[in-house]
């Protein structure tokens, strides 16, 4: 009886770590999506570098987890190594226009902040 119990134990601990994964995939998402807002509408260089290094960390945390569509396909799946590279071209995007936040250019960042703009739906597409 102790080993059975102990192995539903484990099989309940594993799906609730699974499904913590991706709750947190899709709040990272959602974080994401609000701070892009913030970005395109941003008046000074402080409010873009706020809005895209909360994009990169919320973009980082994802990298750690699964999308629900990908659960099931397992963490070494190519799906999922893709989904962690259209993460790891956004977060470049995202550091290309932090760079010219910092430089104080405004404009070209919001600009730079438009390209992201296919990366999103191109991966969207495939994995949400």
């Amino acid at each position: 009886m102790g080993k059975k119990m102990m192995a539903l134990m484990a099989a309940v601990l594993l799906s609730a770590s699974t499904l913590a994964t991706a709750a947190s995939v899709s709040d990272n998402m959602e974080t994401i999506a609000e701070n892009y807002g913030k970005v395109l509408k941003a008046d000074s260089t402080d409010v873009m570098k706020e809005g895209l290094q909360a994009m990169r960390a919320a973009a980082q945390d994802a990298q750690k987890g699964i999308p629900t569509k990908l659960i099931s396909k397992g963490e070494g799946s190519a799906e999922v190594k893709d989904f962690r590279h259209g993460l790891d071209l956004f977060i470049g995007q995202i550091d290309g226009a932090l760079a010219l936040a910092n430089q104080g250019k405004l404009d070209e960042a919001k600009k730079a902040a438009q390209d992201f703009k296919p990366t999103r739906d191109t991966y969207h597409k495939k994995y949400r």
